[in-house]
């Protein structure tokens, strides 16, 4: 293997230089094309400056490095990110884990609203957003995750799509793309056009997606020559996604609104062979009015109507069970000026939802009962400068009630849930700072957590809610190093967080059928196609750390990045938490010279035995090798950019040990990916 990648990195080194002297006469195109504009984290009302983020640890993705690594869901495009992995439910259902935590711990916004899918029920349903089409994606923790409430106490990720103009654009301006992956036959197109008339900020977007079920290495179970081998089963993606938008652009701010739908149609690569059929119809209106009074920088508000739901059927196309999620959430924020050296946000946050999973022949409950749940919070951040230190506090005060029907028989949960942090950030030297942060946070628990009581066919389960769970309290202590100027730049993160009632799914050691669990402590059977999961918790730590070094990374000719991550999760006294990321290491090379940039990652992944006590099997060691190669040229008044990406270069089976599915369902195996993208 060594040898394998030591071969390769040569050949594709070598090819890079050759291509030195190919492109002359594109250099200041290209440069004018590449530009590097400052990177704005839109999700955080302090140190918009990426740089400056150490106080919210942050990586922000946006431009080719964004459409490099767009995959067929999100998990997918931001798992190799630091400290970043994906839940790996197949093609179609892929969610980011962030330090360990996943699932409701880690926040999904869509312009700064949530996306309101249930993607945080089950690893099996897909994120309802659309990464394609996204101007840049951002990923926060620390402060500036109290804003957006208590599904953020692991971390948040807000994708950006601009649909509602802020800005007025004098000539329409957008950007196509098409490609193909061989991978699974999978062809995608995408477009993008903002423009004006007078005042009128207008945006529209579209993406259509069309994936087959993708190759794999070897066989789905490792070691099982009678299991899949070839293609995995049921692992195809069909998707279309289209916005518009638009807005009113005056000197004192800017008011718009947008309507969105979301089509998703694909399978879930378990033996069931079910697939499921979401859809998502989205309004938000937003706005700002700069410097409305005396003493403020501006108010902005945003109001977001959400009505989603999804069919899962089963491999004959027969529904079983229907899910569905109505949310109205609205959001007041109010950036005051420098009062006494401070500076910051207050803001006031609701949301309102209804969720129901339902059998499809009966309509009644299946999983989880009929519920409302309903939210207000009012959250407040704030920095000043003390000269070479700069200071940071945040407080979310939130109110949660969950109501269940009332022909569940029930009872309503009510959770008052206070976060809040401190942090500091000391610049000892130019381009140098180092900063600790404190923060606790707390988090209602779901209503699946509460009150599941049935199977979920495409997870094979039988979920036990708890209805006496307790609220999660964590308290976290990061420490963060890092050097932003200069051709050679590097950070370092360590953190410990000590999580009191923890919630996770226990998996028992019965196997149930649908109708034969008549109750949660009905142990008689154990001969059915479910096995039995039960919301639990316990106290539990997970501590980890985060470096990566760069030299060159904005500029031309080579660029070399390393990094490597590592967390660890254990619950008191019980051992391992489930689930948890293999630890990684790797390197990017790069080249840029004129017209063409090119870059080669090559990731790997340790073997992940740490295993919770109802875990059965550890996760194989991998090496991860993918390419990337483009040409930028213009043809009249537009930026043509031919790529190719080369993924998996070596074939390996790669499983991901934070993926439920981790012992049959591997990644997909080797693939290019040939495409042409458009600037105008």
């Amino acid at each position: 293997m060594l040898v394998q990648r030591t071969l390769l990195s040569s050949a594709v080194l070598s090819a890079l230089a050759a291509l030195s002297s190919a492109a002359s006469a594109q250099t200041e195109i290209v440069q004018q094309a590449h530009a590097l504009p400052p990177v704005v984290v839109t999700a955080s009302p302090l140190n918009a400056n990426v740089d400056t983020q150490i106080l919210s640890p942050t990586k922000v993705l946006s431009g080719d490095e964004l459409r490099n690594k767009t995959g067929t869901s999100l998990g997918d495009t931001l798992a190799q990110e630091l400290g970043v992995s994906a839940s790996g439910f197949g093609a179609g259902a892929s969610r980011p884990v962030i330090r360990g935590m996943g699932g409701p711990r880690v926040k999904i916004l869509q312009n700064g609203m949530s996306v309101a899918d249930v993607s945080s029920l089950s690893d099996d349903h897909a994120v309802a957003t659309e990464a394609a089409l996204a101007r840049q994606i951002e990923i926060l923790r620390g402060p500036a995750a109290l804003l957006y409430g208590s599904g953020a106490i692991g971390g948040l990720v807000n994708v950006v799509n601009d649909r509602i103009p802020t800005h007025l654009q004098k000539e329409i301006s957008g950007e196509t793309e098409a490609r193909y992956s061989s991978v699974d036959n999978g062809k995608s197109t995408s477009l993008l056009l903002e423009g004006s008339a007078g005042p009128i900020g207008m945006h529209l977007d579209g993406n259509w997606r069309d994936t087959g079920n993708y190759k794999i290495p070897g066989n789905a179970i490792q070691n099982d020559p009678a299991s899949a081998s070839g293609r995995l089963p049921t692992s195809f993606t069909h998707e279309t996604n289209l916005g518009v938008g638009a807005s009113y652009i005056a000197s004192w701010g800017h008011v718009g609104a947008s309507v969105a739908t979301l089509d998703d149609h694909y399978g879930i690569p378990t033996d069931e062979k079910s697939f499921i059929d979401l859809h998502q119809t989205r309004y938000d209106i937003a706005g700002q009015i700069d410097e409305p009074f005396s003493g403020l920088e501006k108010i902005s508000f945003k109001l977001g109507r959400t009505d989603y739901g999804h069919t899962e059927k089963g491999e004959d196309g027969t529904a079983h069970t229907i899910f569905s999620n109505q949310s109205t959430e609205t959001r007041l924020e109010l950036a005051h000026k420098p009062l006494a050296g401070w500076h910051g946000t207050f803001g006031v946050q609701s949301d309102a939802t209804r969720f129901s999973s339902l059998g499809a022949e009966s309509n009644m409950p299946d999983t989880v009962p009929k519920t409302k749940s309903t939210s207000l919070a009012a959250f407040l951040v704030e920095e000043r400068d003390f000269g070479p230190v700069l200071a940071t506090a945040g407080l979310r005060l939130e109110s949660v009630k969950r109501q269940p029907d009332a022909s569940a028989q029930l009872a309503d949960r009510k959770f008052n849930l206070a976060s809040y942090s401190i942090g500091g950030l000391w610049r000892f030297a130019p381009g140098y700072s180092f900063g600790p942060t404190l923060s606790i946070a707390q988090r209602a628990p779901t209503a699946e957590e509460l009150y599941s009581h049935g199977p979920h066919e495409a997870t094979a389960t039988f979920d036990i809610g708890d209805p006496a769970l307790k609220k999660e309290t964590s308290r976290n202590i990061e420490l963060s190093l890092q050097k932003t100027s200069g051709l050679v730049r590097w950070k370092a993160n360590l953190f410990e967080n000590h999580v009191r009632n923890y919630v996770y799914g226990r998996m028992g050691e019965t196997a149930v059928d649908e109708h034969d669990h008549g109750a949660a402590d009905d142990h008689d059977h154990d001969h059915g196609e479910f096995t039995e999961r039960f919301w639990s918790q316990a106290d539990a730590t997970i501590r980890g750390a985060e470096a990566e070094i760069s030299y060159n990374l904005r500029g031309e000719g080579f660029s070399v990045r390393g990094f490597a991550d590592t967390s660890r999760g254990k619950l008191t006294n019980l051992g391992n938490l489930p689930l948890q990321p293999a630890s990684r290491y790797g390197v990017d090379l790069g080249y840029a010279q004129g017209a063409w940039r090119s870059g080669l990652t090559i990731l790997r992944a340790q073997r992940q035995d740490r295993l919770a006590t109802f875990e059965h099997s550890a996760t194989p060691a991998y090496t991860k090798v993918d390419a990337s190669l483009s040409y930028t040229q213009t043809l009249a008044n537009m930026q043509l950019t031919w790529f190719a990406l080369a993924k998996n270069l070596l074939n390996q089976d790669i499983r991901l040990a934070t993926s439920v599915l981790k012992d049959g369902v591997p990644q997909p195996g080797r693939s290019l990916v040939l495409g042409i993208r458009s600037k105008f």
